[in-house]
């Protein structure tokens, strides 16, 4: 367990931020002081639960020396002996280091892969589930691309979702979503397998991504849509390339001004995804996480309608509750993915 006298260290980091915070720190310095409140928040929260389970322990082992305490004691010491191990994991889970993103908001993007019509009906299906997904947990979910396919469903979306944790609750769905089904543009019944791929990035602003206007080439063009979508006759759209990367992004769902300010934050999620890999590949080069990279190219999860089952291949998790989860009840997968990071980075630390 860690030291008791680390745990008083970070007490008093906790409090000394608050008391900050309650005198009115310098405006310069509120964002960055109220920033680190808020990540040592559950920290100090959890040392001082554990902290209290001590002293519970100590003061029933006291009443042993009470012959009319005693009997009292004796019932309470072998729960509260029990609880001790449990505070100690959840203490060690909040003391993990904390990836720095976490508490971004994060760029969504969906694209069908492999089987054609029936992709992008199922990358639609995603795009709902995802849409669902945040309104049960209270975020903003804001499309900012999305190209129709002819029969409604996707042939490549972006979007914006801001709100509390989310690109720590959704990092783990970037990769290939593989679907296996009888498809709405198949009569005779066979069941399909086909693909969509998901790439979650968290959302980088200015400060962390410079882009040197002598690297990007921006040019516009006529937008155009396909499946109903509206069409402007104005030159709107905006294709940005990266030039040292070969990245291009484009947006053509508002005024030009817009698409120019969208296309940016995609270009620099990116690009910000692009240096988190390049450092955790540097500092972890021979292991990778069974959670998985985040690369798209991975297949990490199983969509099986007939069954009404949904398997994530990463950490062999099997659940027959499909058609809850295709309408955004995302917990019980999110949470264990969750945990299974949180299991792996704790052995990783205890050797």
């Amino acid at each position: 367990m860690v030291p008791l006298d680390k745990l008083a260290q970070i007490t008093q980091r906790f409090e000394y931020l608050e008391a900050r915070l309650n005198a009115g720190a310098e405006p310069a310095e509120i964002a960055k002081i109220s920033r680190e409140y808020s990540d040592l928040r559950p920290v100090a929260d959890q040392i001082a639960a554990y902290r209290r389970a001590l002293d519970d322990l100590s003061e029933a082992e006291a009443m042993l020396a009470d012959p009319e305490m005693r009997a009292l004691a004796e019932d309470e010491l072998p729960r509260l002996r029990a609880l001790i191990p449990d505070y100690e994991q959840a203490l060690r889970i909040a003391l993990l280091p904390r990836d720095a993103a976490d508490a971004r908001p994060a760029i969504l993007e969906i694209r069908p892969g492999t089987g054609g019509e029936e992709a992008s009906l199922f990358a639609g299906d995603l795009l709902r589930m995802y849409q669902r997904y945040a309104e049960r947990q209270g975020w903003r979910f804001e499309i900012l691309e999305q190209q129709l396919s002819d029969l409604g469903g996707i042939k490549e979306l972006t979007a914006h979702i801001q709100g509390e944790g989310v690109f720590a609750k959704l990092k783990f769905e970037s990769g290939v979503h593989r679907v296996q089904r009888v498809p709405e543009t198949e009569a005779g019944g066979r069941i399909h397998t086909s693909a969509a791929t998901v790439a979650v990035l968290p959302e980088a602003e200015e400060v962390d991504i410079d882009i040197p206007a002598a690297d990007i080439r921006i040019d516009t063009m006529r937008s155009s849509g396909a499946g109903g979508q509206h069409v402007n006759t104005t030159d709107s759209a905006v294709r940005i390339t990266h030039l040292p990367t070969g990245i291009v992004v484009t947006s053509s769902e508002k005024s030009q001004h817009q698409n120019r300010a969208i296309a940016m934050q995609v270009l620099r999620a990116r690009l910000y995804e692009m240096e988190r890999d390049r450092q955790a590949n540097e500092r972890a080069a021979e292991r990778k996480s069974q959670v998985g990279s985040g690369d798209r190219s991975e297949r990490i999860r199983t969509y099986n309608f007939p069954q009404g089952r949904l398997t994530d291949h990463r950490i062999n998790l099997t659940l027959y509750s499909l058609p809850q989860i295709m309408a955004g009840d995302l917990d019980a997968v999110v949470n264990a993915l969750v945990a299974h990071d949180q299991a792996e980075k704790l052995a990783e630390m205890e050797g």
